[in-house]
């Protein structure tokens, strides 16, 4: 009786236990001492509140940290010196004609202005709202494009205090929000005392512009969408030279520091928003393995 015993219990067939299975998966894997390719971050879905609360809180910061540069015009009047002979020699400095030709043109410039007051806000907005409706999976990665691109224009506005070109002296340039009486530009007229007037390098009107261009072109699938994706970096470098409130090496500078942007996050999510999928998977935000067979037993 104690042999059968013994034989019945020894012929059962164990059940595989899933702690063991990923041990012994993780042990047979073989160790080449190279080290292992790490792929892009599982995307995770963000919550309405908290991004709400991040971009209220982190354009807050942004202003409070940008008008709190101090206002070196001395240094900010030399730099645009240097800027426009610069443009000169290199036969680019045709700002003043562009600003004094779309002066002459009222209904123009004015909408101009109205542009330049109100759309760098809007349009970003809105693709950021776009994003999060139907691109969930690469919202934060393109967020992170954006935050880390405004971070580090804040050490230019800081190291490099540039005038704008309608502040400068000795030259002719016009400053058409107060020659038409126009709302919106915080540097100029009731509300210059408000923002810093001399954080013109980089200019964030193309950083941002631009980054709304790209994801668009990127990520819409309406042909017309795009083209207006392309239209709208380029319409903004016209006005911010019209309005004479940057250079054209402003534009380049908000072009480095989107390069910049897009670096950090490639660093962090090892790929560019693009590429990562455009839906969050939800079974890749649940624990696996050995965590997951634990918090079972521990809910059962």
């Amino acid at each position: 009786m104690g042999e059968a015993t013994v034989k019945t219990l020894d012929s059962r067939t164990a059940t595989p236990s899933p702690i063991v299975d990923d041990e012994a998966a993780a042990s047979a894997a073989p160790d080449t001492g190279a080290p292992r390719a790490r792929g892009p971050r599982s995307p995770r879905r963000p919550r309405i509140w908290f991004e709400i609360l991040l971009i209220a809180v982190s354009y807050w910061t942004y202003s409070l940290i940008r008008n709190a540069v101090p206002e070196q015009k001395a240094e900010a009047l030399r730099n645009a010196d240097w800027i426009w002979q610069a443009e000169q020699t290199l036969g680019i400095a045709v700002e003043e004609s562009v600003n004094h030709a779309v002066n002459s043109v009222t209904w123009l410039i004015v909408s101009m202005n109205y542009y330049y007051a109100t759309l760098h806000f809007v349009v970003t907005i809105g693709v950021l709202v776009w994003l999060y409706r139907w691109h969930p999976g690469r919202y934060a990665a393109t967020r992170l494009v954006l935050f880390a691109t405004t971070g580090v224009a804040l050490v230019g506005y800081y190291l490099y205090p540039l005038a704008p070109p309608r502040l400068m002296n000795g030259q002719n340039f016009i400053d058409t929000v107060l020659v038409h009486e126009t709302w919106g530009s915080m540097a100029s007229g009731n509300l210059k005392n408000m923002s810093n007037q001399y954080a013109a390098m980089p200019s964030m009107h193309i950083g941002w512009s631009l980054w709304s261009g790209i994801v668009i072109c990127a990520l819409a699938t309406v042909p017309w969408v795009r083209v207006l994706g392309v239209l709208y970096p380029t319409l903004t470098l016209v006005v911010i030279v019209a309005t004479a409130n940057h250079f054209w090496l402003d534009a380049v500078g908000g072009m480095i520091c989107l390069a910049f942007g897009f670096a950090v996050s490639w660093a962090w999510y090892r790929a560019l928003p693009h590429r990562l999928p455009r839906l969050v998977d939800e079974s890749a935000q649940r624990p696996r393995g050995a965590l997951a067979a634990k918090l079972a037993r521990f809910r059962s």
